[in-house]
């Protein structure tokens, strides 16, 4: 019964009512067990298969060969029923297609009464069995479960609880079971059809096409029987528990025949996958089973049953070849448009016959071993008494089998023998004779024995748990009396407690000098010989020793029982050294407890004889208790005295030895130091000598440097301007607050995200500007005295508290955050204690008592506004639209204001209801006060762009006096001005008119005028209500204020239209102040905090920075470290000499078939320059070519290339550069020198004389281990390399470094690659080699810089180190989910800042300027010339004659010496470069007019011939001081940018050394410090396009297309060209413009762009196209330009 097939039966129902309109015919036939199928394509194809039944259910039943629902029952149900009260599990479980009669074959219609199924029979037939059992031993208990597979899902058909999925697990005995499957005990048939009823409702059935009610899941009826067996002999229970697994399948389909879509569609797949995985298996173990005797077990172990790949299947997996009797009802349709489906149903049904399953009885092992065992008992016995022995086996087992089993028992147990024993023995005589039948008898003898072995294993597995443990307890009490008497303590539980002297046995007890170490460890002493020695002996010891006087064979204790009692003899062994009592032993000693035993020098015992010590204490009662205790100092003792030995006189001589010896030691070493000493004196004697000699005059040049610098006037406020403003250098001192006191912000971060106060903290940088005025609480206490001494503007670290609970901001000071961080400890250490509540929190917030939150305002500033009041000079009325910009830079909005001068008497006019008047205040400026007000600010002396009075003197070259110098905002007023028409002169003219002049104005009358705020548009609506206020810009506390206004953001602007009417009696300050000061206004709103803040969600995303709009400092590669230079400590550069532009094409070749090395392919169509992704082969030979051009220069000379490194290797473009990179390369160097440029890269603009120097080196990208460059590179990935060049150049102390990134895409070494086509390119016009763009271009700017003095103030501040605590670790900092404190790039940030700022404030200078001008222009038109009456004296002197004079004195030679002057001075500002980083901000209005002096100054030494072929760099003004002889008009040599040197510098510089110095020595050369940097290229495109080049020294133009990314302008040979072939940079660069010069040369649309090293000539297409170049070249030079004709346009139209 252990290895059964499968059952498996088919059954063919009736057509149904689809097959039957569908007229279709029978195609299964029956004979027998035989079934066949007919191919109704084929008649003769027919298939026959074999089952264990085949049920014919086609015709109706009264047909005989009807097959009804109770023959299938009797035949498989009742079959299988048996099997279940053997203890065996049953499966039945029904297949078939969709609508073949499964459900109807396993659960039948309930209501009709022959049409159950085997389901509803089976458990009916169930619960009749057991009624009829009459065995009251016997006791039944049935649970059952019913549950389906939906989709792959499990659900619970009983339990409505239970509506989600149930998880499928697997445990290690058990098995596949379902977790939480509920299993409901029953005890009738009834109980099973309400269950099952209400199951079959929750079962999932749907319509399809090939039945009404098609099952749409698997269903599992699953029932637990259990047998309860009382065994009367053994008083033992048994328990057979049996499973049986009655399952009905979901019908296997086709999409097509079902018409199954959507939810029927999904479920039909759902379905077929189960249903083919159960295919799967069914195979599987068919193929298992079936296999031959020889490979059967071969198979088993190579072949895999995907059990898991469906979770019916799991669920089934002891049924299908496990532990169950299965059988297979497979349903069949009859009809032949189901040929395919019933054909693959018969095919499962075959396989499925071929699987075996091994069952087994369900039961307890024991009671399976104990029924087995009592089988072969009565099998003995029936072989015994066939034999004519049974009245032996009675005789025997009264005797003396029971007395054996008795005394088994007993030993077993541990009990003695009962008193029946006496009496059973005897009858024990009578077996005598009983010996010779069993002599006689053949395998009786046998026979026996195994009948009492068998009785006696069913007596121990009869065996009670009581006897068990009484039988273990006894045991454990003869251990715990053994142990106790060799002085072991037991806890209860079984441990030891410790270990105390043994109550007979004599043993040894150790001594320790540490009394808690004292009698630890206890020796027995046995009977007989103890032998005492090392562990190493050549005899086991029983005592082992160690130490250097143990000998391996010690000693030995014999112990030995005499008439006096038991005695203990030591004796020692040869040479071994032994003490007892002091004295040394070698003769055999008899011992005494108490002696004090010493083994070798280190272990000292003492004797315990405890017998011995109970006899002397009964001997002597009375015995005095020694008064010194017998421990390991009194052993040690009586050992020195007993020796002779004097402990301290010894120690005494020890201690004088070492003294000795230390102060020999000591002599030594201060002679060894003393000659060290006098050695470097002398090598230092001789180093000074050599110093002397080479440099004799170097202390008397130190002696007195004064009086070799002799400064002028210029050179004197030069250097005090740059005192000042290195005074006031704060980047380091601030980036050093930054780091100090990072640590604190992070606590205070964490401590408000533990607490969930949603208030972040970070740093922010705060400058006094005009449109972010520090508040006097974030200013130092020192700030006020500081402030009259301070030349720039202050710049303070302060914290910025984003209080996200409340909507508002506030601004800590670093002291402010220290002390509420006290205050939060002390917060954050309550609030484990202190329940949280909210409303005590908001009460806290709004009191100042929690010190997350501050107080804040209702009303918020928005930002400011400033209005110049320069038209009151005249006086015209103007109406502003003024931005106002926040404290950022960023414009929140515009407000209009209007400003006009009224008569004293005028009165307001009734403007009506809409418009506020608050009369005339009368204001009162003092002199003094205003003076003072200047003091503060004026001291500051820059200007927004950054320009300080002194700097601004030097610029124009003139060397007045400090009173004689107007202000900034004077100077900047003129700026705007030059160049201006007939109307600008007399605006000049009337700001520098005196004071008695306006008459308006005059000192002591009272002027009234009248300020109207308009209109205020743009704001946003979170800020809710609106208002304005307005004051002068030194009387903060005198304002005036609108009334507010509701602000939706949405609609016409706010209008205020607040007039308001001001008095003041004229005094020479608001003169002055009307003049060069504007007046402030704020704009307030109450704001609204957003309803749905996204920060306000979660606690810890507003942590992360804010984006901010201005350019952010890109992070640029750091250089690979060099492997093969030794680490050299990088000096400190000092300024700057020079500064080159380099730009360096790379390549990466390929071996090709050839031999060759071909550049690789590289990708441009990123669209970006500078930027390229190479396409690489995998497996190939490459180098690495690296071609490095810029302009030639005395100062950049390349000497070698030292090293080539690769590393950082990556997936990502962000490299962490903080990991020590353990694939970093040193690449091979082949070749390197200066290089003829390419064809291509000559564009034709006399570049082709720049520097080519080139280097190339061998790289095997294997030798970096790297599976990314090893591999294929996968789809959508790039490999990112970093490459560092250290070359090394001509009077450079390091090599410099030139870092790339690289980006590369590895293909099979077999694919071919081309260069990516844009749209662009397949449009373009001209050819264009590929291999032309196989390289990566990377710009770079190459600063060489003075060695810095090493011993200078700057110098050591540097050196100081500055501890970083962003880096510390705080409590709690990992709930801040990456957040870090700002540092060095807040810096930057807040630069960024201040140029807005700057900038901001200039564009609205230059918009009152525009606009004033433009309405005193109006003015002059309608005939309003008296306002000008009072400065018309001042226009006639005005040296500048009108434009139309000036454009007639173009023709005529410079013949004054006014005309010299100017000249001259055009020419110095021109040639003169500001160390400034936008350069291009300060080319003035007037470059075209110096740009047409120039051209005139030139037409005297140049003929007409000459002009026709003047070439570019003739109308650059670096390249016109040839023309002048007078050496002070010759223009100073720049420094901030490179200039080549010419033949004579060399001598020059010797010349001046000879004078300087003596003439016999020799001049120093010169070193720098070279420093590299990469540029980042602008994603910002000014403009691009083709523009026309002038060749040099010729006529003809050159067409190249340019790309303008400020501040560089990219030169390329055609639109398709992808590589960069020039740069221009326009930071050093100047732009002209001049009409005479295009009417001279006879090129319309032409402009020059003069750089360092030479002149280019550009030609637009057309004059539109031109201005739009001059623009994206110079946006001030362009707008200028524009503004000019623009006027003269105007003056043309009024002629």
């Amino acid at each position: 019964m252990a290895g059964a097939s499968v059952k498996v039966a088919v059954r063919v129902r009736p057509f149904n009512s689809r097959e039957i309109g569908k007229e279709s015919k029978c195609i299964i036939q029956m004979t027998g067990n035989t079934t066949t199928i007919i191919n109704p394509k084929q008649a003769k194809d027919n298939k026959s298969f074999n089952f264990d039944y085949s049920y014919w259910s086609h015709t109706s039943p009264e047909d005989v060969n009807y097959a009804s629902q109770m023959r299938v029952y009797k035949d498989i149900g009742e079959e299988m029923l048996l099997h279940a009260f053997e203890g065996y599990n049953v499966c039945i479980f029904a297949y078939g297609q969709t609508g073949a009669g499964k459900s109807y074959t396993m659960m039948g219609k309930q209501d009709v009464k022959d049409q159950q199924g085997i389901i509803p029979l089976l458990c009916e037939d169930l619960f009749t069995k057991i009624n009829d059992n009459i065995d009251n031993s016997n006791s039944y208990s049935v649970e059952v479960s019913y549950m389906e597979i939906y989709c792959e899902r499990v659900r619970d058909l009983l339990n409505p609880k239970n509506k989600g999925n149930l998880r499928v697990r697997e445990h290690p005995l058990m098995g596949p079971y379902v977790e939480d499957l509920s299993k409901l005990a029953v005890t009738s048939y009834n109980d099973i059809q309400d269950l099952m009823d209400s199951g079959n409702k929750a079962r999932t059935v749907a319509a399809t096409n090939m039945n009404e009610t098609s099952s749409r899941s698997h269903a599992v009826f699953n029932i637990i029987f259990t047998q309860k067996r009382l065994d009367a002999d053994t008083d033992n229970t048994s328990e057979k528990v049996s499973k049986i697994s009655l399952v009905d399948l979901a019908g296997s389909e086709r999409a097509d025949s079902t018409g199954a879509k959507g939810t029927r569609l999904k479920e039909g797949a759902n379905i077929n996958k189960s249903l083919t995985t159960l295919g799967k298996v069914i195979s599987a173990l068919a193929e298992v089973d079936s296999g031959s005797n020889k490979n059967k077990k071969k198979k088993k172990v190579e072949s895999f049953i995907p059990y898991r790949d469906s979770v019916l299947t799991w669920l089934l997996r002891e049924n299908l070849g496990g532990n169950s009797r299965t059988a297979m009802v497979a349903a069949l349709s009859p009809a032949d448009i189901n040929y395919d489906e019933t054909l693959s149903t018969l095919r499962y049904a075959d396989r499925a016959k071929q699987i075996r399953c091994n069952a087994v009885i369900n039961e307890d092992p024991n009671n399976r071993l104990v029924r087995e065992l009592k089988e072969e008992v009565s099998r003995l016995k029936d072989l015994l008494c066939a034999q004519g022995l049974g009245d032996i086996i009675e005789t025997y087992r009264a005797t003396g089998a029971d007395i054996e089993g008795l005394k088994l028992t007993n030993a077993m147990t541990g009990m003695s023998p009962s008193p029946s024993l006496s009496a059973l023995s005897s009858r024990a005589g009578s077996i005598a004779s009983l010996h010779d039948r069993i002599m006689f008898s053949p395998g009786s003898e046998e026979a026996i024995e195994r009948l009492k072995e068998t009785e006696k294993i069913i007596a121990e597995l009869n065996e009670t748990w009581e006897e068990k443990l009484r039988r273990t307890e006894a045991i454990r009490m003869e251990r715990e009396a053994l142990l106790a008497e060799m002085g072991v303590a037991m806890r209860e539980d079984g441990g030891t407690v410790g270990v105390f002297s043994p109550k007979k046995t004599p043993h040894l007890v150790n001594l320790n000098e540490d009394p808690l170490m004292s009698e630890c460890l206890l020796y027995y002493i046995k009977d007989g010989i103890t032998r005492v020695g090392r562990v190493d002996a050549s005899s086991r010891q029983d005592i082992v020793l160690s130490g250097h006087f143990i000998k391996d064979e010690h000693c030995t204790f014999t112990s030995a029982t005499g008439p006096t009692g038991e005695t203990v003899v030591l004796e020692p062994c040869e040479g071994a050294e032994t003490y007892v009592n002091g004295k040394r032993v070698t003769e055999p000693t008899v011992l005494k407890s108490g002696n004090r035993i010493i083994l070798g020098k280190s272990h000292v015992f003492r004797f315990n004889h405890p017998v011995q010590a109970r006899a002397e204490r009964e001997r002597t009662p009375c015995a005095e208790t020694p008064a010194e205790p017998v421990d390991w100092a009194f052993a040690q003792r009586e050992l020195l005295e007993k020796q002779g030995i004097d402990m301290k006189q010894e120690m005494e001589q020890r201690l004088q030895e070492l003294e000795d010896q230390y102060r020999k030691e000591r002599e030594e070493a201060n002679n060894l130091l003393e000659q060290q000493r006098l050695d470097y004196e002398s090598k230092l004697e001789a180093l000074q000598k050599q110093v002397d000699r080479y440099y004799p005059e170097a202390t008397e040049e130190e002696e007195e440097p004064e009086e070799e610098v002799q400064w002028t006037e210029r050179e004197r406020e030069l250097a005090v301007w740059s005192f000042r403003k290195w005074k006031c250098y704060q980047f380091t001192s601030l980036r050093d607050l930054l780091w100090g006191n990072a640590i604190f912000l992070k606590e205070a971060n964490a401590i408000s995200v533990e607490l969930k106060k949603k208030v972040q903290f970070q740093f922010v940088l705060l400058t006094d500007t005009l449109y972010s005025p520090l508040p006097p609480d974030l200013l130092p206490p020192e700030a006020s005295k500081d402030r009259e001494i301070r030349h720039f503007p202050r710049t303070i670290v302060a914290v910025e508290v984003q209080d996200q609970k409340n909507g508002a901001t506030h601004y800590w000071t670093l002291e402010k955050l220290r002390q509420r961080l006290d205050l939060m400890r002390e917060m954050y250490d309550r609030a484990a204690d202190v329940p949280n509540n909210t409303t005590e929190d908001c009460e806290n917030a709004m009191t100042g008592g929690d010190p997350f939150y501050d107080r804040f305002p209702w009303f918020r500033l928005v930002g400011r506004a400033f209005v110049y009041l320069s038209n009151l000079l005249y006086p015209v009325p103007l109406v502003h639209r003024v931005a106002i910009v926040s404290e950022k830079g960023e414009v929140k909005g515009f407000l209009r204001v209007a400003v006009q001068a009224i008569s004293a008497d005028e009165e307001a006019p009734d403007y009506g209801s809409g418009v506020r008047q608050s009369g005339t205040a009368k204001i009162s400026f003092e002199d003094q006060q205003y003076e003072k007000f200047q003091s503060e600010t004026c001291s500051v002396g820059l200007s927004r762009t950054g320009i300080s009075q002194e700097e601004l003197r030097i610029v124009e070259g003139e060397g007045q006096n400090a009173e004689m110098v107007p202000s900034a905002d004077e100077v900047n007023n003129n700026t705007c001005a030059a160049g201006a028409d007939e109307v600008e002169a007399p605006l000049k003219a009337s700001l520098d008119a005196p004071l008695d002049a306006l008459e308006h104005l005059r000192i002591g009358n009272v002027f009234t005028f009248r300020v109207t705020v308009l209109q205020a548009s743009s704001i946003s609506a979170e800020y809710a209500d609106i208002f304005c206020q307005f004051n002068f810009i030194h009387r903060h506390d005198e304002a005036f204020s609108t009334e507010p206004l509701k602000n939706t953001g949405r609609g016409p602007p706010l209008g205020f239209y607040h007039v308001q009417n001001i008095a003041v009696e004229v005094t020479k300050s608001f003169v002055d102040y009307i003049k060069t000061q504007p007046i402030v206004f704020e704009v307030f709103g109450h704001y609204q905090k957003q309803p749905f803040l996204p920060l306000c969600k979660d606690v810890i995303s507003p942590l992360r920075p804010c984006r901010r709009q201005f350019p952010r400092v890109m992070p640029l590669s750091k250089p690979v470290p060099a492997t093969k230079l030794t680490a050299m400590t990088r000096p400190q550069a000092g300024p700057c000499h020079s500064k080159y532009d380099l730009m360096v094409f790379f390549e990466i070749c390929e071996l090709e078939a050839n031999g060759d090395y071909i550049p690789a392919v590289v990708d441009h169509r990123g669209g970006m320059p500078c930027h390229g992704t190479f396409l690489l082969h995998q497996g190939l030979q490459r180098r690495v070519t690296v071609t490095i051009v810029h302009e030639s220069g005395g100062d950049i000379e390349w000497k070698d290339i030292r090293e080539l490194v690769v590393g950082r290797l990556r997936n990502t473009p962000e490299a962490d550069e903080t990991i020590i990179d353990p694939n970093i390369l040193s690449l091979n160097i082949l070749s390197a020198g200066y290089v003829r440029p390419l064809q291509d890269d000559r564009i034709s603009l006399e570049l082709d004389h720049r520097t080519f120097y080139r280097f190339e080196a061998a790289w095997d990208s294997s030798m970096h281990n790297s599976l990314l460059l090893n591999r294929v590179t996968p789809y959508g990935e790039k490999i990112y390399m970093t490459l560092s060049a250290y070359l090394e150049m001509e009077n450079c102390t390091q090599p410099a470094v030139i870092t790339k990134d690289i980006c590369m895409v590895f293909y099979s070494r077999d694919a071919k690659l081309s260069a990516s086509r844009s749209i662009r390119n397949l449009f373009g016009t001209g050819s264009l080699r590929a291999a032309d763009g196989n390289r990566v271009t990377g710009v770079y700017e190459v600063s060489l810089c003075n060695l810095a003095d090493a011993g200078s103030p700057g110098m050591q501040r540097r050196r100081r180190r500055v501890l970083d605590t962003s880096v510390a670790y705080v409590r709690g900092e990992e709930n801040l989910a990456g957040w870090r404190p700002r540092s060095d790039s807040l810096i930057l940030d807040h630069q960024w800042e201040l140029e807005k700022l700057s900038l901001l404030q200039d564009v609205e200078k230059t918009k009152h300027y525009l606009l004033l001008r433009e309405k005193l222009e109006s003015t002059l038109l309608m005939g309003q010339e008296s306002l000008l009456s009072c400065v018309s004296e001042e226009m006639n002197e005005s040296p500048q004659p009108p434009e139309v004079d000036q454009e007639v004195c173009y023709s005529t030679e410079i013949t004054t010496e006014r005309q010299r002057e100017l000249a001259a001075k055009c020419l110095r500002l021109l040639t003169h470069s500001f160390n400034r980083e936008y350069s291009h901000v300060c080319v003035s209005a007037s470059e075209s007019k110096i740009s047409e002096m120039s051209v005139t100054t030139l037409r005297d030494s140049a003929s007409i011939s000459a002009l026709n072929t003047i070439t570019p760099s003739s109308t650059c003004p670096s390249l016109v001081e040839g023309c002048y002889s007078n050496a002070e008009l010759r223009p100073p040599t720049p420094r901030s940018r490179a200039v080549s040197p010419g033949p004579d510098a060399p001598q020059d510089a010797e010349a001046k050394k000879s004078v300087n110095g003596a003439s016999d020595t020799k001049p120093r050369i010169r070193r720098f410090v070279p420093d590299i940097q990469e540029i980042r290229v602008s994603p910002i495109v000014s403009k691009k396009g083709y523009i026309h080049f002038l060749e040099p020294h010729t006529n003809g133009w050159v067409k190249r297309y340019v790309v303008v990314r400020r501040p560089y302008v990219y030169i390329y040979n055609t639109e398709r060209d992808t590589v960069e072939r020039a740069i221009l940079n326009l930071s050093s660069a100047q732009v002209e413009y001049s009409e005479d010069q295009q009417a001279m040369l006879k090129t319309p649309n032409t402009f020059a762009v003069c750089t360092e090293h030479r002149g280019i000539l550009l030609q637009a297409t057309n004059d539109k196209e031109m201005h739009d170049w001059l623009y994206a070249f110079n946006p001030l030079l362009a707008g200028t330009i524009r503004s000019k004709l623009s006027r003269r346009r105007a003056g043309q139209m009024r002629m």
